[in-house]
């Protein structure tokens, strides 16, 4: 990567607060507003990588955490980087691992040093630090990497959430000095840091403007969507996007709906990563420009419509409805593969609309249009 273009961000457009812009890393451009399909453990589940390109997508997403456990960082290391172990010469962001350690391990102890967890796959020891999970995102190769960070659930205490704050924020610092020493920046590799302070609006602001302080690439916001109603989160947005800054990429982890992403967008946010297309696709739900739609339900028996005939997508246009429905009834691999392709195509072209909109100074009126598309439900007429 020693010729590559350098990490950067260029801001393109701004309608109100809603931001179009352009990510540059060493493996192409990422369109923002973007939506970063999840491929945990180095793959999109369901979808060859062709066919997530061909949808949009600019980036994906791999999981520290997964990856460390199995096949392993060095392992990926010494077959040439996650890039090419996956086939996936675009851009790739890697998590820190915190939040699965948090979620998912047995038996873990956090300490000021790191946490110490049990694997969730074979029982296997493991001590993670800031360092090591730069480490271990060295080894993968990534493109933006995440510092290390506590997330908690909440409701939870003022208290502990300003020390997991505090604590992120001595966490962030360490993931810097490490993520220098490696060399990062030189291989054009950013660093996000991470706002947290969970529901708390003065904490949030505190740790936003002391993030801003250190040398991020980009920064995220991380603890939401844990378990907090939607008007809370967006609530926090509102509180923490003005002490972002403003010539830097802002990710909003783990989120979310159609709903959520572009409220979250109207807020100034410019990255997000979910799961639910993705598993939602497999468990017979199908998000569509008129909302989502149940294959399970039997009402979709005999109905000979597509999810959306107008759409680009083969599996959103080609196929009947009463196909889909007998296919996930059935429980056949090929529903969970057409409807997580079809989920992808929709959450591609949502962000694709967005940004046309951003640029052409009309967001709030594609806000508004969408929104009330989502409203008429599934059995609207096909138009």
């Amino acid at each position: 990567m020693s010729d590559a273009k350098p990490f950067s961000f260029r801001l393109i457009a701004t309608d109100g607060a809603a931001r179009r812009g352009e990510i540059t890393t060493p493996h192409g451009q990422v369109r923002t507003p973007a939506f970063m399909p999840v491929g945990t453990q180095a793959t999109v589940k369901a979808m060859y990588p062709d066919q997530v390109r061909a949808l949009g997508a600019d980036v994906v997403l791999g999981n520290t955490y997964h990856l460390m456990l199995r096949p392993g960082a060095e392992r990926v290391a010494r077959l040439g980087g996650l890039h090419t172990f996956m086939n996936w010469p675009h851009t790739i962001l890697t998590d820190s691992g915190g939040f699965q350690v948090m979620s998912l391990a047995q038996l873990r102890k956090l300490t000021e040093d790191g946490v110490t967890f049990q694997s969730h796959v074979d029982g296997s020891r493991h001590f993670m630090t800031p360092e090591r999970s730069v480490e271990i995102q060295q080894l993968l190769g990534s493109d933006i990497q995440m510092q290390l960070d506590e997330c908690i659930a909440l409701p939870a205490p003022r208290e502990d959430v300003e020390r997991a704050m505090q604590l992120s924020l001595r966490w962030a610092a360490r993931s810097r000095r490490k993520f220098e020493e490696m060399g990062g920046p030189a291989r054009g590799q950013a660093l996000y840091g991470i706002v947290q302070g969970g529901d708390v609006p003065d904490l949030r602001v505190t740790s936003a403007t002391r993030l801003a302080e250190m040398p991020f690439e980009g920064y995220s916001v991380g603890g939401l969507a844990v378990g907090e109603p939607q008007d809370v989160m967006l609530k926090m947005l509102e509180e923490t996007t003005p002490a972002m800054p403003v010539d830097k990429p802002r990710y909003l982890m783990g989120v979310g709906t159609p709903e959520d992403i572009l409220e979250s967008v109207a807020r100034g946010i410019d990255q997000f990563d979910c799961v639910l297309p993705t598993r939602a696709g497999r468990h017979g739900l199908a998000y569509t420009r008129f909302g989502k739609v149940n294959l399970k339900n039997a009402r979709h028996a005999e109905d000979p419509r597509p999810l959306d005939e107008t759409s680009d997508c083969p599996a959103a246009r080609d196929y009947s409805r009463a196909y889909l429905h007998h296919l996930v009834k059935a429980g056949e691999g090929l529903a969970a593969m057409l409807l997580t392709w079809a989920n992808l195509a929709y959450y591609q072209q949502l962000m694709q609309g967005m940004r046309d909109a951003i640029e052409a100074g009309r967001f709030e009126d594609f806000r508004q249009e969408t929104r009330a598309a989502w409203a008429k439900g599934d059995l609207a007429p096909l138009d």
